[in-house]
């Protein structure tokens, strides 16, 4: 068990260093996160417009419109998530990804992001509905399906990236690879998780403090632009930890198919991780 928490912690900086040696792959989230808000805005005109979830009850037309905008927000975020994924592939082969790559592997996968999107969504409508009508404790139950969930697809996008199947086959692929790699995959997305939902509540702390100061030596004018710095600044922190989620679940595919260390990672530690014990 120390070996995989020391071999997860190795891969996360190494994550780490494929960012700040490509830093364009920062782009994926920033543009994912652009384009959802955009359908965001899309889906509100016929939810406003045709009155759809008013009086408490959602009938056909709701569930239709929920799940269309469900599987319209899976896709946008797969699709650059598997460009960035895509891109750091490239990278960990010896290579030097552009954002072009990235889209251009994920405009070539447009089929299976969607299939994998439906897929997601249907899950995604399901554990909502069941959460809806659970008590406390079957809360706590579907919560945790939900995290078994996420665990479980965590390899889908480099799967899909890597390989010519469907949707329903990266699914079962994931969930075969995550018994060699568990370990990575937990305590890597968890250790990613607790790490940036510290950082996000500093940085939340710390830009509210600083608001309640600009209003009381400044007025509200130099309390807005402060506000409005602290939102970009957890924007950042956002922007940072989906794009090294992203090349961790790269580098953990690699692991689990190759059993060492990609080639885009260099460094005795990172090494030495990998070297057999």
């Amino acid at each position: 068990m120390f070996d995989k928490i020391s071999r997860s912690w190795h891969l996360v900086k190494a994550s780490a260093g494929v960012l700040r040696t490509d830093k364009e792959l920062l782009l994926f989230p920033v543009i994912s996160g652009i384009a959802t808000l955009l359908v965001a805005l899309t889906f509100l005109v016929p939810v406003l417009g045709l009155r759809i979830f008013e009086g408490g009850e959602i009938g056909p037309a709701g569930f239709v419109v929920g799940f269309l905008f469900y599987v319209s927000q899976y896709f946008v975020i797969f699709f650059f998530n598997t460009a960035l994924v895509g891109a750091a592939m490239i990278r960990l082969e010896g290579g030097d990804p552009t954002v072009a790559d990235g889209l251009r592997i994920a405009r070539s996968k447009i089929g299976v992001i969607l299939g994998y999107a439906a897929i997601a969504a249907t899950v995604g409508i399901v554990l909502k509905a069941l959460g809806e009508r659970a008590g406390f404790l079957g809360r706590i139950i579907l919560n945790l399906v939900g995290m078994a969930w996420t665990f479980a697809t965590f390899l889908v996008v480099p799967i899909l990236v890597t390989r010519d199947v469907g949707p329903i086959d990266a699914v079962k692929e994931s969930v075969t690879l995550l018994k060699r790699t568990w370990g990575e995959n937990v305590v890597g997305n968890v250790g990613i998780n607790f790490a940036f939902g510290i950082i996000t509540t500093l940085v939340v702390v710390l830009a509210v403090a600083m608001v309640v100061g600009a209003a009381m030596l400044g007025g509200p004018e130099l309390a807005i632009v402060v506000a409005v710095i602290g939102v970009i600044a957890v924007a950042l922190v956002a922007v940072f930890q989906a794009a090294l989620s992203g090349v961790y679940s790269a580098a953990v595919y690699r692991y689990a198919v190759d059993g060492q260390a990609p080639q885009g990672f260099s460094g005795g530690e990172l090494q030495a991780a990998f070297r057999p014990k």
